[in-house]
């Protein structure tokens, strides 16, 4: 596989395009799931920015806090959030509370019980989570091919583990929302 261009390159976005072919029809599943008007939004994985600025164009009074582990991602980043931090999501979350927290493309990147410790962390800081990722398929045919280490689980197991429901699914591609507001 190719490696990623950096992402400052303009050609950044269609190496990620490569990599998931249904990445837009991602990202507007993901927005589109959002179930209210969040005012403060945390986004896990925020990398250059893309999903942010897709929330921003449905929901522009959103003050959006941003976290990624790669300071090239931030500088993109940056032009776009009210905050950005560089920080795992594996970390301590920034203090909430947070109305949204918000994941595209970055869950899988995360081990099974880093996955369920997340989702206990979130849970206990927002009124809803939206998850836009990868996911295992039972015959491992699925389209998305990223780079580096990843661990993705069944649509069923990401949902249950965050108290959460599919509400869109394409190829190895899903969008989970749980909503805490109850």
């Amino acid at each position: 596989m190719a490696a990623m261009s950096s992402p400052e390159d303009s050609s950044y976005l269609d190496s990620v395009r490569g990599q998931v072919p249904l990445y837009d029809a991602l990202q507007d599943a993901a927005i589109e799931a959002i179930p209210f008007e969040p005012s403060t939004v945390l986004e896990l994985g925020i990398g250059t920015g893309e999903t942010a600025s897709r929330l921003l164009n449905r929901f522009p009074l959103a003050e959006i806090t941003g976290l990624d582990s790669d300071p090239d991602m931030l500088f993109k980043a940056r032009e776009i959030a009210r905050e950005v931090s560089l920080a795992r999501i594996e970390d301590p979350l920034p203090d909430g509370p947070w109305d949204l927290v918000l994941s595209v493309l970055t869950i899988h990147r995360l081990t099974d019980e880093q996955k369920q410790t997340l989702f206990r962390r979130v849970r206990e800081q927002s009124k809803a989570l939206v998850i836009g990722d990868f996911v295992s398929l039972e015959d491992d045919q699925g389209k998305t091919q990223v780079e580096g280490e990843a661990y993705p689980d069944t649509a069923e197991d990401l949902a249950g583990w965050c108290d959460g429901e599919i509400v869109w699914s394409d190829d190895d591609l899903v969008v989970i929302v749980a909503d805490y507001r109850a």
